[in-house]
């Protein structure tokens, strides 16, 4: 997950969290078929009914107070802009907020939290003010198409350690409302399903937001890309033998990106259904992403670029930035990448020069 912000995983907070600094190239080496349980008791989604299902969130728009649970929901469903007779909502909300069934006398939500498939705990983040997800807990899974990663937030508290192997409806944590902007009324849980970008990342990290710390080694949430799971539960419902491989190359375009062609892609690695034609030899890779930035398809570009270039957008009748998370502005058939976008596309290729590490700081003498 990322809040469409940058803060969401970088507010200065006493370290508490579990988990290795880097992660491997690929998911463990035992893949099994996709299996996905719901990740509460809440099973409303199942029966259509949105408002039973999500957390609402509080608006206030145009001098009008709403509590529409719709801002739940998963994609372009927060920050309304009025661009003429049209609202848009134009912030992105990159997982599904689930509303509790339970709660105590106190009105505190008591449901658990249950891990959506088999995989093993990677991180757990224990200290509530070190991002606005509170205290959450990431799970990699395997289902033979590359890791995927599972992440749970706002927990009250978490059940598993780094390291411990889950299955689908294990319990792992308790509902809360720990994070940034959330008070008990609000109570839920925030879940994201997402695909990993870069083994780097803490130098794509450095590079561009030193000093700012980072709490959470390669599972900060501006290093998983998220996709759309109340989505994939439904139409794995219907249809049980849907990959996620599938689910993604299956989404909406929303841009292209040709980039320099300089050596094999990490990602690629990791996810190799992303990958079409690969051994043709091309000056560049051509990336087609969704409107969110979840990357869909690689392959060979004889377009010849010296940095990403937008080649192509999806003309939705909006200036591109109301509809492309910011990473792409312009208008209509045309469009440029942002300084955002720039900065995913380094982290996307790892096409980009680690910054020096910083000076140790002098020690300091005690007075005798």
């Amino acid at each position: 997950m990322r809040l469409p912000c940058l803060s969401l995983l970088l507010l200065a907070a006493p370290l508490m969290s579990q988990g290795p600094a880097s992660a491997p190239l690929s998911a463990p080496a035992t893949p099994g078929r996709m299996t996905l349980q719901l990740p509460t008791d809440n099973d409303a989604l199942f029966r259509n009914d949105g408002p039973g299902f999500y957390m609402f969130v509080d608006r206030n728009f145009e001098k009008e107070q709403s509590t529409p649970w719709e801002g739940g929901q998963f994609g372009f469903v927060r920050g309304p802009v009025r661009f003429g007779p049209q609202v848009v909502q134009m912030a992105f909300h990159e997982g599904i907020d689930i509303a509790p069934v339970k709660r105590d006398a106190a009105g505190e939500p008591i449901d658990k939290i249950y891990s959506i498939s088999h995989g093993e705990v990677v991180h757990v983040s224990d200290a509530p003010g070190a991002s606005n997800y509170g205290r959450y807990i990431v799970i990699r899974h395997d289902w033979g198409q590359g890791p995927f990663y599972s992440l749970y937030a706002h927990l009250s508290s978490c059940l598993v350690t780094v390291g411990a192997k889950v299955e689908p409806g294990s319990a792992i944590a308790v509902m809360g409302h720990t994070g940034a902007g959330i008070d008990r009324r609000r109570s839920h849980v925030h879940v994201e399903l997402n695909m990993f970008l870069s083994s780097r990342f803490e130098d794509w990290h450095s590079k561009n937001f030193r000093p700012s710390p980072n709490h959470h080694g390669v599972y900060n949430g501006l290093n998983l890309s998220g996709m759309n799971i109340a989505g994939l539960y439904l139409e794995h419902r219907k249809n049980p033998a849907l990959t996620v491989a599938d689910f993604v190359k299956s989404s909406p375009e929303g841009f292209k990106i040709v980039t320099p062609r300089k050596g094999e892609l990490e990602l690629v690695k990791m996810y190799p259904w992303l990958g079409e034609g690969l051994a043709q030899s091309s000056p560049s890779w051509e990336f087609t992403l969704n409107e969110s930035g979840l990357p869909m398809r690689v392959k060979p570009s004889s377009v010849t670029v010296n940095r990403p270039t937008v080649t192509w957008v999806r003309d939705v009748g909006l200036p591109h930035a109301y509809h492309c998370r910011g990473y792409v502005s312009g208008s209509g058939n045309t469009g440029a990448l942002t300084a955002s976008g720039a900065r995913l596309m380094e982290l996307i290729t790892g096409d980009f020069v680690a910054p020096p590490p910083l000076p140790e700081k002098p020690a300091v003498k005690k007075k005798k």
